[in-house]
């Protein structure tokens, strides 16, 4: 039962839906940050399967993964109270995350390195892509809670 000084008020969590777009957020940048340590590419060679992981790709595999931690860490930070300036809402800053890590991952889908080029694209890559773009959604939806 509710005392008489919290009637009509919302209690965090009790059944609501804001902060789906930070939890989102988190979840997102944890995934994207683990799938880059996933098979990007999957070739067979001399009777055993290799598998490329996304750290092993060059400089756009760590990126992408420092760009997951990057969101996880702007969900940690809000968490424990420390705000971004007014002029640079947290919903931006996730969409501009999952934006750069899209076009990233869509770079690596598109063009294989030639270091790989017995490989095809493997199962890891295709989670990356799926991660950064929800991690867009999850800033879309984070900014419509904003207002």
């Amino acid at each position: 039962m509710l005392s008489s000084g919290l009637r009509g008020r919302r209690l965090p969590g009790a059944g609501d839906v804001a902060g789906l777009g930070g939890r989102l957020t988190f979840l997102f940048g944890l995934l994207l940050a683990m799938s880059a340590l996933t098979g990007w590419y999957t070739g067979e060679g001399n009777d055993t399967t290799v598998s490329v992981i996304g750290w092993h790709t060059g400089s756009i595999g760590k990126i992408v993964l420092f760009l997951g931690l990057l969101a996880v860490l702007l969900v940690v930070l809000r968490e424990v109270g420390v705000s971004m300036p007014a002029s640079i809402p947290e919903s931006l800053i996730a969409i501009g995350i999952g934006s750069i890590a899209t076009v990233l991952v869509l770079v690596r889908i598109i063009s294989i390195p030639d270091d790989f080029f017995f490989a095809s694209r493997g199962l890891g890559i295709w989670v990356s892509l799926a991660c950064a773009v929800a991690i867009i959604l999850a800033g879309l939806l984070e900014a419509s809670e904003e207002l």
